[in-house]
């Protein structure tokens, strides 16, 4: 069962109120002429810090960004200078070193460290975008041929307000993770964790999934970022309850077998709009009950079986754990059998529990290596948080919410929450509108989380080795979610202009030629770049 904190699931009658008493102070900061030198110069070196990493430092500055975008929204950075390094609840600065995309990028791979861009002494953000200005930077990278005949694009800043739409609804892709990461901080809270516990019923050890996407089979090192929880762990202190507890009881009761339920979540848990071929190769079912991500024992694809995959590996690891107790002297608990499938463990004594990381971290981990299977277990936390069942549909239905509660235009379809489905269809200003939401949002509101979580340009997660042929500036003024399917290469983010202007912005291409797709990739970093190297404050 899941730990959790305070709920934000409504906020639209809050930033309409807002939105108006920031028009009414820009139109008295107009007649004033105020400068917001110091704002503006702390976002871009915040900014520009994120890039410098591409010189060998394996620890970016991740969730220190998410501070400066937050204060532009707030009061037209009235207050960044004060507290340009803060943090989100449930974030931390920490990498995973044990995920590929989070390495450095290689010396040999030729990325230069930008120079801060200059910011104008009298630079504002509370100016109009100039529009024609977006447009003119876009042009000649959104015309490449790689990108195919269907091209949507959405440049706002940091209010909302559009300076470009075109093109409409398409495959989003991995973009799509920006959606459900956001209904996940939203509804289920950055501070809430997952309980994997066991409980005794009868002469029954069961093992119940509580829904922990990065559960592991054994102990993981303790520089592991996210923190994992494991079942091998869980067993040791199952096994030491066990022998506690059990001391008096007669041989006979000391004699179990094991059970597991994985019942938190509900419908098919492989997502019927998915290809077939992903089965075992792309993707695991989803389940409440799995560990390693549903990798496969055998070390080769995915389960098909994840919830039963771990309650083997659960038993193997108690029955070591008792044997181990009884080589000290303890009593004597013995294990029978094979783990079997249980249904309902509610009037079971607890025996054990592991906790899973906050979620706040599970969605920076998430939007930084675009992880699918967090993605997806995190959609039916939604789910259960919105209506009280652990199904896709449920969790679609909690994403909804958030979004129409934000004012976000709503997804033409959305069938998943990690963007594997060819069949979603999502227009750039949803994602435009989100990252202006997040960046309007209220103070203690889980849904800043987004921003420690999207990738530097050229620095961090999924965007470590790219934008290698764009302008070196950009390795410090973008950072965007990632989006990659066979035909389809998408890109959603904030970038921050030559005049040290927020954008928000997000660039889908989907129907792109087969040997097209590293070149269509290329292309739409060279957009976002053209983003961070353009004057485009009105």
């Amino acid at each position: 069962m899941p730990r959790s904190d305070a709920r934000h699931t409504s906020g639209g009658g809050r930033r309409t109120a807002r939105r108006a008493a920031r028009a009414a102070r820009r139109d008295a900061r107009a007649r004033r002429r105020w400068p917001r030198r110091v704002g503006l110069t702390a976002l871009a070196l915040v900014l520009v810090a994120t890039g410098v990493v591409v010189s060998g430092v394996a620890d970016p500055v991740v969730a220190p960004v998410a501070e400066p975008l937050r204060r532009a929204a707030e009061d037209a950075f009235d207050s960044v200078s004060d507290s340009v390094t803060g943090s989100l609840p449930g974030a931390s600065q920490d990498e995973d070193p044990t995920d590929p995309l989070a390495v450095a990028a290689p010396a040999a791979l030729g990325l230069t460290t930008p120079t801060p861009a200059a910011v104008p002494a009298e630079a504002v953000t509370d100016q109009p975008v100039d529009a024609a200005a977006v447009r003119r930077a876009l042009r000649g990278p959104l015309a490449a041929d790689v990108l195919g005949p269907h091209v949507s694009v959405a440049v706002a800043d940091l209010d909302g307000d559009l300076a470009l739409s075109r093109g409409g609804a398409a495959i989003p892709a991995s973009t799509t993770k920006l959606l459900t990461s956001a209904s996940a901080l939203r509804l289920v809270g950055a501070g809430t964790t997952f309980s994997t516990t066991t409980v005794l019923q009868g002469r029954r050890v069961v093992l119940v999934g509580g829904g922990d996407p990065l559960l592991a089979s054994s102990p993981v090192d303790d520089d592991t970022w996210p923190a994992r929880a494991d079942v091998v762990t869980l067993a040791r202190r199952t096994a030491a309850t066990l022998v506690r507890d059990l001391a008096d009881a007669p041989a006979a009761r000391r004699t179990l077998r094991v059970g597991y339920d994985d019942t938190l979540f509900s419908g098919p848990g492989f997502n019927p709009t998915w290809p077939l071929g992903y089965r075992g190769e792309v993707a695991p079912p989803t389940s409440a009950l799995w560990v390693d991500e549903g990798s496969s024992l055998t070390g080769s694809g995915y389960s098909t079986d994840p919830a039963t995959d771990a309650a083997t590996v659960f038993t193997a690891a108690l029955r070591d754990a008792l044997a181990a107790q009884a080589r000290t002297g303890q009593v004597r608990v013995r294990l029978v059998g094979s783990a079997s499938p249980v249904t309902s463990t509610q009037a079971a004594a607890t025996l054990a529990s592991v906790e899973s990381a906050p979620v706040g971290q599970l969605v920076e981990r998430l939007l930084q290596v675009s992880d699918n299977q967090v993605t997806e277990v995190l959609l039916r936390h939604v789910g259960l948080a919105a209506r009280g069942t652990g199904s896709i549909a449920a969790g679609l239905a909690g994403v909804r919410r958030v979004l129409t509660s934000l004012d976000v235009p709503l997804p033409l379809r959305q069938l998943d929450g990690s963007g594997l489905s060819r069949r979603n269809r999502i227009d750039p200003r949803t994602f435009v509108g989100l990252l202006a939401a997040a960046a309007d949002s209220d103070e203690d509101d889980p849904l800043r989380g987004l921003f420690p979580g999207l990738p530097a340009a050229g620095s961090t997660g999924s965007l470590t080795y790219r934008f290698a042929d764009a302008p070196a500036a950009a390795v410090g003024h973008v950072r965007a979610k990632t989006g990659t399917l066979s035909n389809v290469t998408s890109l959603a983010g904030v970038a921050l202009d030559a005049d040290g202007t927020p954008l928000v912005f997000a660039l889908l291409a989907d129907r792109v030629a087969d040997v097209d797709e590293l070149s269509a990739r290329d292309a739409l970093d060279r957009a976002a770049a053209a983003l961070g190297a353009c004057a485009c404050g009105g």
